[in-house]
């Protein structure tokens, strides 16, 4: 699942960055394909003048159809984090751990100033609305949330990330059992297999084809997606052949909007020196811990758990495995509601409609509105809130799950 391999692609990049960092020509290249956008708004403070050198770097996924093919349906230019991840890069290099931030976190949102995209009154809604109006708008959605301050951010879309897999050669993996979602026009058999793009993003993406069809069912096999594409990008058969090292730095450049602190390849050749320190087994992926959001059983919010998650990243602590498990349970566990995704449920965290992947995101300029649930609230969060969290370091034998 990485609701969609983000972080692994970014990571990945900054790696084999370095080896080709010094042929002009190609720096010259991949320094035009890379596309910015701006952190936050110039009269807010820069965090480049922190004095730690440790780095919190945001990772989007965008829904966007806004798209070169219609494979995904018609662009109207909004979007929505599809998945977003917190990685933190220790400041010795020593480590590693990225958060999984799910997408139905409902907060109050924080009001964006406009950096291109439509400025942002504010309001009640879930935390993946906020990419309508710009990375800006995410970062400082995210900030809010965590209390961690954001370094950089990185956006990728559905044609980036398929463009990157396919241009290492396709994503190895191994599926327990056969998995098969419509929706994500996703069928795989079981076993070990290599996936292109296009069914990589599938395995991604699917909500139907795991657990009860909820957001956070599916968070586990994106852990999978993302050590897939850490074990791939930088094995031999990536980093030794030229054609395939310059195929991935020319897609993965090419898919990327980043910040202007991450715009030059020089930027990524730094970040890349620093990360290729860290050993697959201290690049933890962990599942933000949740529970269900008061009023709203569909939605989910920090649990007490994820505000000491949230503080070690901010003091440069290595996050707690205490507790994790390979599976956890989704909202609809509780007896309080379902977060099934069912088309059926117009107020599911999944955001399923008529057959539809994802409800359309909100107009700019408008506060992303959250949908009502059919069935009373409850009148507090249930007894049996989650508090535990699914865990992978990027060394997992994938098929081990």
């Amino acid at each position: 699942m990485y609701r969609r391999g983000r972080i692994a692609a970014v990571l990945a990049l900054a790696l084999v960055t370095v080896l080709a960092g010094g042929v002009t020509g190609t720096m010259i290249h991949l320094r035009g394909n890379i596309t910015t956008s701006p952190i936050r708004a110039g009269s807010e403070i820069d965090h480049d003048t922190r004095d730690s050198k440790d780095l919190n770097i945001l990772l989007l996924g965008s829904d966007s159809r806004d798209l070169s093919e219609n494979d995904f349906g018609s662009g109207d230019g909004s979007q929505r984090s599809d998945a977003m991840v917190l990685a933190h890069l220790s400041e010795d290099d020593g480590r590693i751990d990225a958060v999984q931030l799910p997408r139905d976190t409902l907060m109050s949102l924080p009001a964006c100033t406009d950096t291109g995209h439509g400025p942002f009154s504010g309001g009640r809604g879930m935390l993946n609305s906020a990419l309508n109006y710009g990375p800006a708008c995410s970062v400082a959605a995210v900030e809010d949330l965590t209390g961690v301050p954001i370094d950089h951010f990185v956006e990728l879309n559905f044609e980036g990330f398929m463009a990157i897999v396919d241009a290492l050669g396709g994503l190895p993996v191994c599926l327990p059992d056969a998995m098969s979602d419509p929706y994500a026009d996703l069928d795989l058999p079981a076993g070990h297999q290599t996936l292109e793009g296009k069914d990589a993003l599938a395995l991604a993406r699917t909500r139907h084809a795991v657990g009860d069809g909820s957001d956070i069912a599916r968070l586990g096999h994106q852990q999978m997606v993302m050590s897939a594409v850490v074990q791939e990008a930088t094995s031999r058969q990536v980093v030794t052949r030229p054609d395939r090292l310059y195929s991935f730095l020319d897609a993965t450049t090419s898919a990327l909007t980043v910040d202007p602190g991450l715009s030059a390849i020089t930027d990524m050749a730094a970040l890349g020196n620093r990360v290729a320190r860290v050993a697959p087994e201290n690049i933890t992926f962990m599942t933000m811990p949740w529970e269900p959001a008061p009023g709203d059983p569909n939605r989910v919010v920090p649990s007490a758990q994820a505000e000491s998650v949230f503080a070690q990243l901010a003091a440069d602590g290595p996050i707690t495995r205490a507790g994790a498990q390979d599976e956890e349970p989704s909202p609809s566990d509780s007896d309080s509601g379902s977060a099934s995704g069912s088309d059926s449920d117009s107020g599911s965290a999944s955001g399923s409609n008529s057959g539809s992947e994802e409800e359309p995101p909100p107009a700019s300029g408008t506060t992303p509105p959250v949908q009502e649930e059919s069935r009373p609230a409850p009148e507090a969060p249930p007894q049996d809130a989650q508090v535990e969290t699914t865990t992978r370091t990027a060394d997992t034998d994938l098929c081990s799950g």
